[in-house]
């Protein structure tokens, strides 16, 4: 089987059995990464550019060691280092690019709709890494991928997310996905940071954050995405954490058996304590691991499987 499309821009695009195609095809290919010689020969030939026009050090990183593992060529491009600081446009870099016939372009850019923009221009696969406060699909395919491995499902689960949602492109990937696979979502921050009409994702909505973790089978914390703020929508960090951050006694309200993600970076003491980031239900190292296996069948999906069906 194969994607039948030629992107990824979001998970919004997914059909719920396309979302299920892609965890499958991760976790047959977490085992390559547990070899002696991490690698299959699957793309090779194929070349891959990394174009991030934001800093990362997860995302490129999962992104350029998925491509490797697959032996495809990986290049790296960050904005810095490009013709965008001579005034180049994203149009004429993208056709540039395109002239060195790449297989895809993974795209991490400030702007919404930046990926789906690029894919128009080039004939190659693009895969969106993130834009702007839309999406972050292959965040929510890991995540996903993380709950299923631990939970042995996701239809029927209560999925609580919380912390920045109006500037996080993780938290809109997470509702489409999980809630495509029959998980109940609620959403929780200060009432600046929740955008008016989060509802219409299909999601609960609260600006309270213990009746939003009752009962949770997941919680998932939000770093403040400072970067993408223009003016302050709380008091203080510390009136911040008081209200929203998780902490040992809170995570008492979730199910006995709740599984804490993060998709980092981490502020430890603001969003999450230490000890729970570190404690027996967090998971977000695990999610750093799944983030190669989902970002190699998304690879695989896109430029392999024709290829070898």
């Amino acid at each position: 089987m194969r994607l039948k499309r030629k992107d990824l821009l979001g998970i919004e695009d997914l059909r719920a059995d396309e979302i299920e195609l892609i965890l499958s095809t991760a976790e047959s290919f977490k085992e390559v990464s547990d070899r002696e010689i991490k690698k299959v020969p699957t793309l090779r030939g194929k070349t891959i550019i990394n174009l991030f026009y934001e800093p990362s050090t997860r995302t490129r990183t999962s992104f350029e060691i998925a491509a490797k593992r697959m032996s495809a060529d990986a290049i790296n491009i960050s904005a810095s280092s490009s013709s965008v600081v001579k005034g180049e446009t994203l149009k004429d870099t993208a056709r540039n690019l395109e002239a060195m016939k790449p297989d895809c372009i993974v795209v991490r850019h400030s702007s919404s709709g930046t990926p789906r923009m690029l894919s128009k221009y080039v004939a190659c696969s693009v895969v969106n890494a993130g834009d702007g406060a839309h999406e972050h699909p292959s965040q929510a395919l890991l995540d996903m991928l993380t709950v299923k491995e631990k939970k042995g499902r996701i239809d029927g689960l209560s999925i609580a997310i919380v912390g920045d949602i109006a500037h996080s492109r993780v938290a809109r990937s997470n509702i489409y996905g999980f809630t495509k696979l029959g998980a109940s979502v609620i959403v929780a921050g200060p009432p600046t940071m929740m955008p008016p009409g989060i509802e219409s994702l299909g999601c609960r909505a609260t600006t309270d954050m213990e009746s939003a973790i009752k009962g949770a089978d997941v919680v998932m914390m939000l770093r403040i995405q400072t970067e993408r703020q223009k003016e302050s929508f709380f008091p203080t960090i510390r009136e911040y954490s008081r209200l929203y951050g998780l902490n040992e006694e809170r995570v008492k309200r979730a199910k006995d058996d709740v599984i804490i993600l993060h998709p980092g970076p981490i502020n430890r003491g603001v969003e999450i304590s230490p000890e729970v980031a570190d404690g027996p239900y967090s998971l977000i190292l695990d999610q750093v691991t799944n983030g190669v296996a989902v970002r190699m069948a998304i690879f695989y999906l896109l430029l392999g499987a024709a290829r070898e069906e």
